[in-house]
């Protein structure tokens, strides 16, 4: 089926892997799904392009001698320290193949009339110019209350009227039904949409007669997993991402879903309670479950569960699935079936993810080593 899984791009904020280990639910999910699936390794992807970012980069010290670019890189790097590197790599919204794939759908998008550069009014930052929106409100990146009216030429999508943002289809999930209120809360956005920004960081517009705008991030995280999807070879790109993360970008990424006959679409997971660390080690010790085993089960078995579980593990859950992983681990064969093993690689690609709660099958799924996604220390290990 030429599926393969890569995380919804993580903001780059100032944390790490270690310290935060629910922020990369989705990469050890996308992960773990690859390897079951024999796709091999894709990159982590990343989202530089925030106004979060432009503040902190405004705010640095070093800001004469470290660039913005390099100061996005070193933090991705520092997220995995100690621990090797992705060995699929990482890639950002801002990675050259990204941004020349972004300018070359965003082109073809004009030529074919779904979007257009036009005259339109906003409001302006009267102290610093950020653009503020279409609504006056106060200016995130200054602070300053005041804003003026001002009319720019701008990149719009003017969505057909009564278009639904978000469909069943768009979602890659086995005889599952999207959330309603996803779709609806997809669904409540302007008809016409902004798809440039002002930012310091970003897929420069400019090519498009747009100086100083860049593309909408909610775009561009879109883009940045066709483009992994292109390196990768694969034709079906599934997008691991919570509902709340899905709700907030399926409208501005919709026209960016599709490219030269490769479809991204969506998979769901919920949250993992990750935060109460001491709550899970007592956890694990009560239940005399190895750190090899504990590893295993915080860094592969829940993420897996959180696709399962999309409306969010609980921490009431962990101790039932604790005991479930025991027995699952317990039941691992010396050979798994090749039969069983042929079945569970048809129900990852389809996205049906039913198997996780089978013991037969899981127990045959569980991979030898401990999976540490780029850091050394133990998910849950640092807070």
């Amino acid at each position: 089926m030429n599926v393969v899984y890569i995380n919804g791009p993580v903001q780059n904020g100032p944390f790490t892997i270690a310290g935060r280990p629910g922020k990369a639910a989705g990469i050890r999910a996308a992960e773990a799904l690859n390897t079951l699936l024999g796709a091999g390794p894709v990159p982590h992807l990343w989202n530089t392009v925030t106004l979060a970012g432009d503040l902190r980069h405004r705010d640095a010290p070093d800001r004469d001698t470290v660039g913005r670019q390099e100061r996005e890189e070193r933090a991705i790097a520092a997220k995995y320290a100690p621990g090797p590197a992705p060995a699929g790599g990482v890639l950002t919204d801002t990675t050259p193949a990204v941004a020349a794939l972004a300018l070359e759908m965003t082109e073809r998008l004009l030529r074919e009339g779904a979007l257009a550069v036009t005259p339109t009014a906003v409001h302006l930052c009267s102290r610093c110019g950020h653009m503020t929106g279409a609504v006056a409100h106060a200016c995130r990146a200054c602070g300053h209350q005041g804003s003026r009216p001002h009319t720019r030429r701008l990149l719009v999508w003017d969505r057909p009227p009564d278009a639904p943002v978000l469909a069943r289809d768009d979602f890659h999930a086995y005889r599952a039904r999207p959330p309603g209120h996803l779709l609806t809360i997809a669904q409540n956005v302007p008809e016409r949409l902004v798809l440039s920004r002002t930012r310091d960081h970003g897929i420069s517009l400019a090519p498009l007669g747009l100086t100083g705008l860049v593309l909408d991030p909610r775009a561009g995280v879109h883009i940045a997993v066709l483009a992994a999807a292109a390196r990768h070879g694969a034709g079906q790109p599934v997008m691991t991402v919570t509902e709340n993360a899905a709700a907030n970008v399926a409208a501005y990424g919709a026209l960016f879903w599709r490219h030269n006959g490769t479809r991204l679409r969506y998979a769901l997971h919920g949250r993992i309670p990750y935060d109460d660390t001491a709550a899970l080690q007592r956890l694990c010790e009560v239940h005399r479950v190895s750190p090899e085993l504990r590893e295993l089960f915080l860094a592969w078995f829940l993420p897996l569960c959180s696709l399962h579980i999309r409306a969010g593990i609980t921490p009431a859950q962990l101790p039932a699935l604790l005991k479930f992983w025991r027995r699952a681990h317990l039941a691992r064969p010396d050979t798994p079936g090749s039969d069983v093993l042929a079945e569970l690689r048809r129900s990852v690609a389809a996205g049906d993810m039913r198997w996780v709660m089978d013991v037969r099958t899981l127990s045959r799924a569980i991979p030898e080593l401990p999976v540490t996604h780029g850091s050394a220390e133990e998910p849950g290990g640092a807070s």
